[in-house]
């Protein structure tokens, strides 16, 4: 884990609870970025699936070439926020939004054959300089589960090989796969390989090949060097094409927690602190995931002192983040701090139970605080209608 700037004093002074972006990690992030980036020739965008806190795009812009938006409202926030590249890319495109996503990407990528003949001409009409690709399943994916796995059996996204035909190229530039969830570079390799094997034959007659996004890079362990080496030899192979990256969670990957305040305390075989935040609501990968946020301070249950069940203020009998073990006793009004809750958590964050979003602030590299945003009854309101 990245060290944390959060003093006790800059705690107690944030409303709760509240999602803390922290400035000086997120750069970290963007310098490991931008070396991938100065040393291989390609293009990083930023996935706003991911990441898509918008106040620190000043921050960074200056380090990324543009973002991956999935529809509508990602490419307009990409247009009047970061005003680079956009490339918008959905599992199927409404009539109705078309024409206003053709006039402000740089690349628009279908899902199916069935969406390019649909669309494709009116893309062009509509902006004569887009460029315009299809997104294609490589069969092959080293996700951790099949939840997240978009090359899983019956998978819907993309156009597998035997459904691939030549004439599809006369009304594109380029192929776009994502095959990744948080992993490796080998695992790109291996993604890679498949990818080539299946749809190599075309890439002479293509502008740009996007590697999709799952490209774990700023992660401690994660090998660049051998990222940097699949990068320069898919170029040295086919140097005429442009070569695009878009992670999500590479961009945000430990650079702000989730912070909250314990409530109340009650015992039912165990002790259960019930927080003002929500698994339901706030951190749904902890449900639907197998995954288990870290908590700051504390370790696996019945290896420290004091253990606690950590439980969310809705109805929900299942809103609980996991079993955790302190040094101390946890009291009523103690801050509890879920580490690493920056990418994906926020984005898919909402007000289950009319249980008030996290605050947004942004700790500077000078220590003061930004206040970005906080959430009240109108929020919720205007979720209904």
């Amino acid at each position: 884990m990245k060290e944390s700037q959060i003093t006790e004093e800059i705690l107690q002074a944030l409303p709760s609870p509240c999602w803390l972006l922290e400035e000086k990690l997120l750069k970290e992030n963007l310098n490991i970025l931008k070396n991938i980036k100065d040393e291989t020739g390609v293009k990083i965008l930023l996935a706003l699936k991911g990441f898509a806190l918008w106040k620190s795009f000043p921050l960074v812009n200056e380090y990324l070439d543009g973002c991956c938006a999935s529809g509508l409202h990602e490419a307009l926030l990409a247009k009047e926020e970061f005003q680079k590249e956009i490339h918008t890319y959905s599992p199927a495109f409404k009539d109705d939004e078309i024409e206003d996503i053709a006039k402000i990407s740089n690349h628009l990528v279908f899902n199916s054959s069935n969406q390019m003949q649909q669309f494709a001409k009116k893309a062009k009409a509509i902006n004569p300089t887009i460029s315009l690709g299809l997104r294609v399943n490589p069969e092959s994916s080293v996700a951790p589960t099949e939840l997240y796995n978009p090359c899983g059996l019956y998978s819907r996204l993309g156009i597998k090989s035997e459904d691939f035909s030549e004439d599809l190229l006369n009304d594109i530039e380029g192929l776009h796969f994502h095959a990744l969830c948080e992993e490796s570079a080998n695992s790109l390799q291996i993604v890679l390989n498949a990818f080539e094997e299946k749809f190599g034959k075309y890439l002479p007659k293509l502008k740009w090949v996007n590697f999709g996004g799952g490209h774990h890079i700023t992660k401690e362990g994660y090998d660049r060097e051998l990222l940097k080496q699949i990068v320069t030899d898919f170029k040295s192979r086919y140097p005429h094409l442009e070569v695009y990256l878009e992670p999500g969670e590479a961009v945000g990957w430990e650079t702000g927690p989730l912070i909250a305040t314990v409530l109340d305390i009650v015992h039912n075989k165990i002790d259960i602190a019930i927080l003002d935040t929500s698994a339901e609501a706030h951190m749904p990968d902890t449900i639907i995931m197998p995954y288990r946020a870290a908590v700051r301070g504390a370790k696996e249950a019945n290896t420290l002192p004091y253990t606690y069940r950590l439980a969310g203020n809705t109805c929900l009998a299942g809103d609980i983040m996991g079993d955790y073990s302190f040094t101390k006793p946890l009291k009523i009004g103690d801050k509890v701090i879920f580490e690493d809750q920056m990418h994906y958590t926020m984005v898919k964050a909402t007000t289950f139970n009319g249980i008030k979003l996290p605050s947004i602030a942004i700790l500077k590299e000078d220590s003061s605080v930004e206040i970005v945003r906080e959430f009240g009854y109108n929020d919720f309101k205007n979720r209904l209608s």
